[in-house]
């Protein structure tokens, strides 16, 4: 699976599909130092394929190349970090 990458100022977001169909994506807000995980969506077609999975490791290796903090708002992003919390305290804003 392919997944892309966006960047916009201090918004960003990992996704699948096409800047005109996205059909899974975990969104990201920026500020000095901190990545703010604040959604993820990934569509039916798309389910039981661990597309969600893919989008947090791509944010999670985007985190460390970059030296942030990740602070998950999103529901989901905090559910993988609660899952693994030794995997990601490198990364995880305390």
């Amino acid at each position: 699976m392919q997944i892309e990458h966006k960047e916009t100022g201090n918004k960003g977001a990992f996704f699948v599909g096409t800047a005109d169909s996205i059909l899974a994506e975990m969104t990201y807000s920026l500020s000095p130092g901190i990545m703010i995980i604040d959604h993820t969506e990934v569509d039916d077609s798309l389910r039981g394929k661990s597309v969600g999975k893919q989008l947090f490791d791509h944010a999670i290796e985007y985190a460390r190349e970059k030296s942030l903090k990740i602070i998950p708002l999103c529901p989901y992003a905090k559910s993988v970090f609660d899952k693994n919390p030794e995997a990601y305290k490198d990364v995880l804003k305390q």
